[in-house]
């Protein structure tokens, strides 16, 4: 394991785009892109959590946690798109070929509790929402594969997965695979029928067929927050937490 970055506050939301690392550092504030060994902050967001994918046409989204989802102006700044309404921070965010933007919120006050039902509100192009999902427990980090979206449920122990409709609705839903004692945060797709999840309390990465077999388990010093694959190389952003100082890191596994 290699340590490319140490003192992050809490990163998040790992992306490969236009053939760079993205994350979010949730303590800090900051869009960052990684290349040539350093991290640069793109955007800063005073909320959180906050998450980022990319429309089909390559504009950035970022959905905030008091709910404006964001997307990238003409001159590279970020305006609001659409508000959100929800009692509660939203979570993360995942966009489908067709740019429906899909936003998941877990539901309850994560530092007070009890917790209670998650929801999935999808988005379609035209700014249009609507809930297309409800009664997860805790939905966390959330991926496609092809027409399929895989949400992690961190309070489940399970990945869950949907049937995308053109219209951007959710069908089919369906246990994708069920992960004994885990607690999955964020995802990623290597591979047709696979994911990598990240697990905070386990502190470990693990990657799964659909049906639930391990194919491989790669151990961390801290708990794992997110985690993506590109040519052969698994980027996870780790923490110690809870943790009131910056205990974070960007670490990269050769696989």
């Amino acid at each position: 394991m290699r340590v490319l970055i140490d003192g992050l506050s809490l990163g998040e939301s790992m992306r490969w785009h236009d053939g760079r690392l993205w994350f979010c550092d949730w303590g800090t504030g900051q869009i960052a892109r990684f290349s040539d060994g350093s991290a640069t902050a793109v955007a800063r967001i005073a909320d959180f959590p906050f998450c980022i994918d990319w429309l089909p046409d390559g504009r950035m989204v970022v959905i905030t946690g008091r709910g404006p989802l964001l997307c990238e102006e003409p001159d590279g700044t970020l305006g609001a798109f659409v508000r959100l309404e929800a009692p509660y921070p939203w979570n993360d965010i995942a966009v489908d070929r067709a740019g429906n933007v899909f936003v998941n919120n877990i539901g309850y006050d994560f530092y007070a509790g009890p917790p209670g039902p998650g929801t999935i509100t999808g988005v379609t192009p035209r700014g249009e929402a609507r809930e297309v999902a409800g009664g997860l427990d805790f939905p966390n980090g959330m991926a496609l594969d092809g027409d399929t979206l895989i949400v992690a449920e961190s309070h489940g122990s399970r990945l869950t997965a949907f049937d995308v409709a053109p219209d951007g609705g959710l069908h089919n839903r369906r246990v994708w695979a069920a992960l004994e004692n885990a607690a999955p945060d964020g995802i990623c797709v290597p591979a047709p029928g696979q994911v990598w999840y990240a697990d905070v309390p386990n502190r470990e990465c693990v990657l799964v067929r659909e049906g639930g077999e391990v194919l491989r388990r790669i151990p961390l010093d801290r708990g794992g927050f997110d985690c993506v694959v590109c040519d052969g190389v698994l980027y996870a952003v780790t923490a110690v937490y809870p943790s009131a100082t910056a205990q974070g890191q960007l670490v990269a596994i050769d696989l």
